[in-house]
């Protein structure tokens, strides 16, 4: 709740941002993450309004559920390829999001990570990815277009709903269970 920060360079040598740490640090508009870093924690940049753009570093393993919820400038994030999961509500609300790109590290893809980022025009989902959660991109209003790979077996449902501007979807034989109102 420090809402007249602006910005933060984590130093060389800490290893892990705890549980919302900068939660509604609403001015926060910059951040340098060290190569130091393995794990930020949940809820941890949540309501950084004013945040355009994260560079995560490849040290890191874990990134907590909702660590970017309703970071509503963040225009681009960098996955990096040492992430195995995209936790529930990671990116939700994330409404200037416009790309993503999900590394082929990452298995899974939870509920709601994606969901309400109204401006999310692509997303380029990488070859490892076995589900995709419930609601995962739900109301992305302009995703045009999406490609599953064929590691993907199950997707959740509402994963699409009121994806108002999808025009194409490519599904695997792979896929094993679609949700309703997917």
């Amino acid at each position: 709740d420090c809402t007249s920060l602006t910005s933060i360079t984590i130093p060389n040598g800490v290893n892990s941002i705890g549980e919302r740490a900068f939660h509604n640090c609403s001015s926060l508009a910059s951040v340098y993450i060290p190569n130091s870093l393995t794990s930020i924690g949940d809820y941890s940049f949540r309501w950084c309004s004013s945040l355009t753009s994260v560079i995560i570093p490849n040290s890191v393993t874990y990134i907590g559920e909702a660590a970017f919820l309703y970071c509503t400038s963040l225009i681009s994030v960098s996955i990096p390829n040492s992430i195995t999961s995209i936790k529930n509500n990671l990116f939700q609300n994330c409404s200037s999001l416009t790309s993503v790109t999900i590394p082929n590290s990452v298995i899974s893809i939870g509920k709601f990570a994606f969901s309400v980022c109204s401006s999310l025009t692509s997303v380029t989902i990488g070859n490892s990815v076995t589900s995709i959660g419930e609601f995962a991109f739900n109301n992305c209003s302009s995703l045009s277009s999406i490609t599953i790979p064929n590691s993907v077996s199950s997707i959740g449902e509402e994963a699409f709903y009121y994806c108002t501007s999808l025009e194409s979807i490519n599904l695997s034989d792979n896929i094993a269970s679609i949700g309703r109102n997917c």
